[in-house]
């Protein structure tokens, strides 16, 4: 299968989501665009090294490449492999010289390894065609955000009152599950509230 290579475009506040994200990324060819809802400290961990600016302590991606390269390991590529419900699919390519290994990352991690090791991120024309969205000429990274909230699957979208509220328990429980599965933290918040609301009645 033949990957396309993808560019950071650039980070905004998600207005899909309290407290995360959209990460917007580009082929490098061509317009299309795919963001990522993202939480804060990945955001954070990505602009830190794209503004080249050093904390005081290391973050954690920090302390894994500094660990990696203790053992003569080198990240080579991202790939960005699949798309289930919503949910991105990562690997990081790795080297020691003798070896390559793929290990399995969040997306979000991926790439703020793959920003510190300057190595270039991928992924596949089926995800592109899925979740990406072509932009008008000059449109500002904060303009795309009702196109993003277009993308992200119903699954991860705000669940109104209504949809919470006439759910059967079960059903609660299992969307909770998922929600903590995408790490749409805000949802599970609201799906748990609603559990421990039927509780105390």
């Amino acid at each position: 299968m033949k990957k396309i290579k993808l560019e950071i475009i650039g980070l905004s506040y998600s207005q899909t989501q309290s407290g995360a994200y959209a990460l917007v990324l580009g082929e490098e060819k061509g317009k299309r665009r795919l963001p990522i809802i993202i939480g804060a400290f990945e955001a954070q961990a990505i602009a830190i090294e794209l503004e080249n600016m050093t904390p005081t302590r290391p973050l954690t991606h920090d302390l894994f490449k500094s660990l990696a390269q203790s053992f003569d390991i080198e990240v080579e590529e991202v790939i960005i492999f699949n798309l289930l419900e919503g949910v991105f699919y990562a690997k990081l390519v790795c080297n020691n010289g003798d070896k390559k290994m793929e290990i399995d990352a969040r997306t979000s991690d991926a790439i703020a390894i793959a920003v510190r090791f300057g190595c270039p991120i991928y992924t596949y024309e089926f995800i592109l065609s899925t979740a990406g969205i072509v932009l008008e000429e000059n449109t500002p990274i904060e303009g795309i955000e009702e196109q993003v909230e277009k993308q992200v699957p119903t699954s991860a979208t705000k669940l109104s009152e209504n949809e919470l509220s006439t759910a059967s328990t079960d059903d609660l429980k299992e969307m909770l599950k998922k929600a903590l599965d995408e790490e749409a933290y805000e949802r599970a918040s609201r799906i748990r509230d609603e559990l421990n609301k039927r509780k105390s009645n």
